[in-house]
């Protein structure tokens, strides 16, 4: 099999066989710390728009992007090798149900402009510091019925998400990511359009970034939500040959391990990923979630000395702070070994 060559973040592959690498933490639960009202979330452009727009993220790219520079640079300053577009809900399938389907690929843009200009603030010759382009789930998925009385039912298909993911990776890619990372996972359908939109798009433009994969198991039984396993699903998602495939959000570092042992296990041949909640949502705790920074990083520190992980970093309540003690935790150890050569390279 040739291998990749990658046109943009050719030094990861190296960087990830000397050490674990350090990705950020959340940005949903982040931004609800500002307390933003549905005024800060218009901004003036949008002050008439008819839908309501709070909660709506991704489009603060656009109106508060002050807001969201300040905690891509939190997180830099936490030192993380790795910070996530401010997209995980940026693609016109989510944005038509505010109304704002038509300034999908502005906000991708935009978003990745903001991140590029961040990451290269903090970026030195000794620590250079990467964009990921971050495509969410969508709200809709194309393997479960919405409707319990019509299982054939669906309210997306292959084709929508296929346009979607296209247009999500473009502007990604033209705002200055470094790699594309398809997170949060609850449906295999919805991800194979993702990749298959990336790789429309990495031959249509002839530039080729790393890409990561990582699913979300849902609850105990270990699957992710439209029924498959850790394993089923990495078969599932191989032949696009990701850099890393890993599990986030969802659950806490303590219900992950198993799922993240079993990734380990059977991806033998990639680098892994695992970026979990800061434990159970707790409306009681600061963050809206269980685990202070001391336990997360404690747990992830344990994953590390156990050689699963190549990749950690934080999802729903992980603040700047738990970053740092993940960092800090993880630093001492060595990352996790692969059973064979990669099946990518640098760019000559």
């Amino acid at each position: 099999m040739k291998p990749i060559a990658y046109t943009r973040g050719r030094e990861l592959p190296s960087l990830l066989e000397k050490r674990i690498v350090i990705l950020d933490g959340a940005m949903g639960t982040m931004l609800q710390r500002f307390k933003l009202s549905e005024a800060d979330y218009r901004g003036e452009r949008f002050k008439d728009h008819p839908k309501d727009l709070r909660n709506n993220g991704d489009l603060l790219s656009l109106t508060r992007p002050d807001v969201v520079r300040d905690i891509h640079e939190a997180y830099l300053a936490s030192g993380v090798d790795i910070i996530e577009t401010n997209t995980f809900g940026a693609t016109r399938i989510a944005q038509d149900d505010y109304g704002l389907g038509d300034l999908a690929l502005e906000m991708n843009v935009a978003s990745a402009k903001l991140a590029r200009a961040a990451a290269d603030k903090f970026s030195t010759p000794d620590k250079p510091r990467f964009v990921a382009g971050a495509l969410g789930p969508t709200p809709r998925t194309a393997s479960i019925s919405p409707d319990v009385n019509d299982p054939g039912a669906r309210n997306v298909d292959f084709e929508e998400l296929r346009a979607a993911y296209y247009e999500q990776a473009k502007g990604l890619t033209e705002g200055g990511s470094d790699l594309l990372l398809v997170e949060t996972i609850f449906d295999t359908l919805n991800a194979k359009a993702a990749l298959f939109a990336i790789e429309q798009y990495f031959d249509e433009s002839g530039e080729r970034l790393p890409v990561i994969i990582s699913g979300t198991v849902t609850d105990a039984s270990g699957r992710i939500l439209s029924g498959q396993t850790v394993t089923a699903f990495w078969y599932s998602v191989r032949h696009a040959r990701p850099l890393a495939v890993g599990l986030n959000c969802a659950l806490g570092a303590a219900l992950m391990r198993p799922y993240i042992q079993e990734l380990a296990k059977v991806a033998g041949d990639t680098f892994i990923s695992c970026y979990p909640n800061a434990g159970l949502p707790n409306p009681m705790a600061e963050t809206g979630f269980d685990e202070t920074p001391e336990v997360t990083s404690r747990l992830l520190r344990e994953f590390a000395a156990e050689g699963l992980v190549n990749i950690v970093g934080g999802c729903c309540g992980t603040t700047p702070e738990h970053i740092t003690a993940i960092r800090e935790a993880v630093e001492p150890l060595a990352a996790r070994s692969v059973q064979r050569e990669f099946f990518y390279k640098a760019a000559a």
